[in-house]
C-alpha cells in the first residue's frame, strides 16, 4: 500500500495546494491513504472547524498537529468530537483530543496513526520516547501499518526516535521545522524515516512568514508582527510504500511540487 503524508500545511497558500494536489496524487500515484500535518492551516497559526472540514473534504483522511494546535481557541470546542484530528499523544492526561487513531481502509487494511511531539527547544511535555514506544506497541497489536508524525525541533531528537521505533513503526517522519531534509530512507528494520518532510505553503519567506520583519527582528532583537508570505508556493511531503503482510516499509519518496508540477499531474 502507499501512504501520502503532506508536511505542515501553512495558511491559505498551503490549503490551495492541498485542494489541487491531493486528488491528482491519489489518482496518478495509486495512493491508498492521505495524512497531513495541519496545525498551521489557519493563517499560519492553528486550526478552525471550517478549515478542518475543508481539508478533510479535499481527501485528507487524518490530520496530525503539534505545538500550534491550540492557537485558535475554538479548537477546544470540537477536537474531542473529531477523531480524524490528532494532537500530540504525549500531552498530559486530561488534555482535550486524542494522540492516536486507527482507520480501516476499504481493502480491510488497518492503519494506525500516532502523533508525538519533541521536548528539545520546545514545550516540556511528557516523554515521547517511553510513552511513544508503549503506544506504538499497543497500536501494532490492532493495526497492520503504523505511521508516526514526530513534531520536533531538534534533528538529533528526531533521528533518535526513528531508531527507537525502528521495526515497530512502518514510518516515522518529522514535522515542525518547515524545511525538507534529504535523509529519506528505509531503516534496516523496515521503518521508513525522514527527519522533516517540509512545509506545504509559501517558500519566499522565512518558514512561511514574510522575510522582512523576521530579518529586522534578528537585526534589532525586538519583537515584530509575523505576516504570512504568499510567493513560491510548493507542496512538500513523502510517499511511503509498505507491505501490509509484514507491516514493513519498502520505499520512501520525497515530494516537492510546484503549482505547475501539480497541474501536470491533473
Amino acid at each position: 500500500m502507499r501512504i501520502l503524508f503532506i508536511g505542515d500545511i501553512f495558511a491559505k497558500v498551503g490549503r490551495d495546494l492541498v485542494r489541487r494536489a491531493v486528488p491528482a496524487l491519489v489518482r496518478t500515484r495509486a495512493i491508498d491513504l492521505v495524512i497531513a500535518n495541519g496545525e498551521n492551516a489557519a493563517g499560519g497559526f492553528g486550526l478552525t472547524r471550517d478549515i478542518s472540514k475543508e481539508l478533510f473534504e479535499s481527501g485528507i483522511a487524518v490530520m496530525t498537529s503539534g505545538n500550534h494546535v491550540w492557537d485558535k481557541r475554538e479548537i477546544l470546542n470540537f477536537i474531542d468530537e473529531e477523531p480524524r484530528l490528532l494532537r500530540p499523544f504525549n500531552y498530559p492526561a486530561g488534555t482535550p483530543g486524542r494522540g492516536s487513531t486507527i482507520v480501516t481502509l476499504s481493502s480491510g487494511t488497518r492503519v494506525a496513526i500516532l502523533n508525538l511531539m519533541g521536548r528539545v527547544f520546545m514545550t516540556a511535555l511528557d516523554d515521547p520516547f517511553s510513552l511513544g514506544r508503549a503506544e506504538a506497541e499497543r497500536l501494532r497489536q490492532h493495526a497492520d501499518i503504523l505511521f508516526v508524525d514526530f513534531h520536533a525541533e531538534a534533528t538529533s531528537e528526531k533521528v533518535a526516535l526513528g531508531w527507537h521505533l525502528e521495526g515497530i513503526a512502518t514510518a516515522v517522519v518529522g514535522t515542525h521545522t518547515h524545511v525538507q531534509t534529504a535523509d529519506a530512507q528505509v531503516l534496516p528494520g523496515g521503518t521508513a524515516y525522514c527527519t522533516d518532510v517540509g512545509m506545504t505553503g509559501p517558500h519566499d519567506g522565512v518558514i512561511g512568514v514574510e522575510r522582512g520583519p523576521i530579518i529586522q527582528r534578528f537585526l534589532s532583537g525586538l519583537p515584530t508582527k509575523f505576516d504570512t508570505a504568499s510567493g513560491m508556493p510548493r507542496l512538500h511531503g513523502v510517499i511511503v510504500t509498505a507491505d501490509v503482510a509484514t507491516g514493513k516499509a519498502t520505499a520512501i519518496e520525497r515530494l516537492s511540487l510546484t503549482p505547475t508540477d501539480i497541474e501536470d499531474l491533473r
